[in-house]
């Protein structure tokens, strides 16, 4: 038997293609995740910032241009006097001496500050009624400041409520609680301290209850009264709270506006720096002017406020 030869032939190999390069299938969607997370937040605060910057910074900048015209109000033409304004403003003690009148809030803020703390120290610990005097003293922060300046009209008329009050005590006589420029601005000052007390003492007290309870426990142990714990725990703890206390406060009673406006108008030598300004752009035509005064305010304010965050640095508190 003759052996037939092989004719089949082997199919010749295919050269090995090389894999293209370039990452991984999963890295693609994984870098698509990383780049989401990244713009998310950006994301979320989009809103934020479009409002922050059409309501505040672009009224700010206008603000600012405004005061460097000679602007009425109401013309369309707005001639550009540079620092004119700012160099009338500084010149003019009668524009300046209104910061004076600050003085008396500034007080009354004091001594807010002062009560807001003895209130929240005493309402932190058990005491009874306390949820009730604690409703009695943020009340006031709730009503509405034009409800708040006609109650205290009639609160300090001549023969009205306070007058018949020093009656029954021994005092006679009708006193000119806001016409008399010696006592018209304590008793606005008082009215402000009365409606912002609540604030104050909200602050606090919150401030007092986040202290964990371990360490007024511990304190007890060792025999610390309730003094020692004012003094070495509860003042301590509530520091940086204090301190944005004092920035509004210092802030507050240089841009006091709603109550002597509502209740005088300014008159009496109640005039604040804000009534003034306001009376210059509406009253006077003088928006210019009255730009570079609010100007003025927001730099002064500042101008505080660092200056007191250097004083006072918001540093953590370690009670352990």
């Amino acid at each position: 038997m003759i052996d037939r030869p092989d004719t089949t032939t082997a199919t010749p190999a295919r050269p090995a293609v090389p894999a293209p390069a370039g990452p991984p299938p999963e890295a693609v969607p994984d870098a698509g995740r990383r780049r989401l997370s990244r713009l998310t937040p950006w994301l979320f605060l989009a809103v934020p910032l479009a409002f922050l910057l059409t309501f505040t910074y672009a009224p700010v900048g206008n603000l600012v241009f405004y005061s460097l015209t000679k602007w009425d109000g109401i013309s369309p033409d707005m001639p550009f006097v540079g620092q004119d304004n700012y160099v009338e403003l500084f010149s003019r003690p009668d524009l300046f001496q209104v910061f004076f009148v600050s003085g008396f809030y500034l007080a009354s803020g004091v001594v807010q500050m002062v009560l807001a703390l003895y209130f929240a120290t005493v309402l932190s610990f058990n005491v009874r009624f306390r949820n009730f005097f604690k409703g009695v003293l943020f009340f006031p922060y709730l009503i509405n400041g034009v409800a708040i300046g006609f109650v205290f009209l009639y609160f300090f008329q001549p023969g009205g409520t306070l007058d018949s009050v020093l009656r029954l005590v021994g005092v006679h006589g009708q006193h000119l609680w806001l016409g008399d420029p010696d006592l018209v601005n304590w008793s606005l000052a008082s009215v402000s301290l009365w409606r912002y007390l609540g604030l104050n003492f909200v602050l606090f007290l919150g401030a007092i209850q986040s202290i964990p309870g371990e360490i007024y426990e511990a304190a007890e142990m060792d025999g610390a009264n309730r003094w020692h714990q004012v003094r070495h725990l509860i003042l301590p703890g509530i520091r940086p709270v204090i301190g944005l206390s004092a920035i509004l406060v210092v802030s507050g009673s240089l841009s006091v506006f709603e109550i002597p406006y509502i209740m005088t108008t300014g008159a009496n030598g109640s005039t604040t720096f804000v009534i003034q300004t306001v009376k210059l752009a509406f009253q006077f035509n003088k928006v210019g002017l009255a730009s570079a005064a609010a100007v003025v305010l927001l730099l002064i304010v500042m101008l505080v406020t660092w200056i007191q965050r250097r004083l006072v640095p918001d540093e953590g508190v370690d009670l352990v």
